[in-house]
């Protein structure tokens, strides 16, 4: 499990700060995991999301896509979603409610068959 910084060693004059960064975004998210069987949250102008759509799309599979921003903006929104999930790159990949990672990650997923299994 990964490490997070314990509440008690977060000043309480800052923890709503900490606790509520973005939590708008992180909740659309959530929602949108939770409405649709499989998620690809991305930006535009990086090619791994884009990759990870060409995959879904070429096996025929419907998922739902979020894009937040580019390189030249929007990054704090996209570290509000890599500060929940712990995943540090995009896109981020859920599968009935399980982030499996990367375009890489999809890739292997669906050429192991996992994929088709998990939904």
């Amino acid at each position: 499990m990964r490490a997070i910084l314990e509440e008690s060693k977060i000043h309480p004059a800052v923890r709503g700060k900490v606790a509520n960064y973005r939590a708008d975004v992180v909740k659309e998210v959530q929602d949108a995991v939770a409405a649709n069987p499989i998620v690809v949250v991305g930006m535009r102008m990086n090619p791994w999301p884009r990759k990870a759509r060409k995959l879904l799309d070429a096996a025929g599979i419907a998922y739902k896509y979020l894009e937040y921003g580019s390189y030249f903006g929007e990054w704090r929104t996209r570290l509000a979603l890599k500060m929940w999930t712990g995943w540090p790159t995009l896109p981020m990949v859920f599968v009935k409610g399980v982030l499996v990672g990367g375009a890489s990650d999809l890739e292997a997923l669906l050429k192991s068959g996992e994929l088709a299994r998990k939904r």
